[in-house]
């Protein structure tokens, strides 16, 4: 009898090669980084029941939850927004059964939950480039008075459906923009990226959720 050996792996193993890629210069263009060792919960409130949710989500995250297209952070999750009445709650993996456990214990009779931490991939983009890169392959209009920090959108980027929010700009002052997609696109997409930040210069690697 075969005996069978499952190991999680990263939906870019192979598409991620670490390290600088395209022009060289001193500094690159585009950082490009893909979020490993998250908790992805989406979180949908049930009919006549979004008061709840919302009075759920603050009494657990510490934040109240987004109604409108925004991404908070709060005491130990992001929540992002996915659409009338329902969120992604972010957090780094630390004991995953026991996190989602407290959250169906938080949201129960008010939400439903589906757990999507194996289903979804997180690409981070930034460095002064970075918007120069993603205006090749997204429609948004990134500019800081139509889409400051905090920012979210449910959209489509190289024909792939995509949750994108803007964080709060990285150490170097220059903003950070978070895409979350199936992990299925997730190479596709990655591709996409990395052919668009080519000329500016673009870092890849992979880091585990803070």
């Amino acid at each position: 009898m075969v005996d069978y050996l499952w190991n999680t792996q990263s939906p870019l193993q192979k598409a991620l090669v670490a390290g600088r890629h395209g022009v060289a210069g001193a500094q690159a263009g585009v950082t490009l980084v893909e979020v490993r060792d998250l908790v992805l919960v989406q979180v949908m409130a049930r009919r006549g029941k979004a008061a709840d949710t919302a009075k759920a989500a603050k009494k657990l995250f510490g934040v109240d939850a987004p109604n409108t297209p925004k991404a908070v952070a709060g005491k130990s999750a992001t929540l992002v927004w996915s659409g009338p009445d329902q969120f992604t709650v972010l957090a780094p993996r630390t004991d995953e059964s026991s996190q989602i456990d407290a959250m169906s214990q938080a949201f129960s009779g008010a939400a439903s939950l589906s757990d999507q931490s194996d289903g979804r991939c997180l690409i981070r983009v930034s460095g002064p480039r970075g918007r120069d890169a993603i205006a090749k392959f997204s429609s948004l209009d990134l500019h800081d008075a139509a889409f400051p920090v905090g920012t979210a959108a449910n959209t489509s980027v190289d024909h792939t459906a995509v949750n994108f929010w803007r964080e709060a700009n990285g150490a170097d002052g220059h903003p950070v923009y978070s895409m979350l997609v199936f992990t299925s696109f997730a190479d596709s997409l990655w591709h996409a990226i990395v052919d668009s930040s080519l000329e500016y210069g673009v870092d890849t690697s992979r880091t585990s959720a803070a």
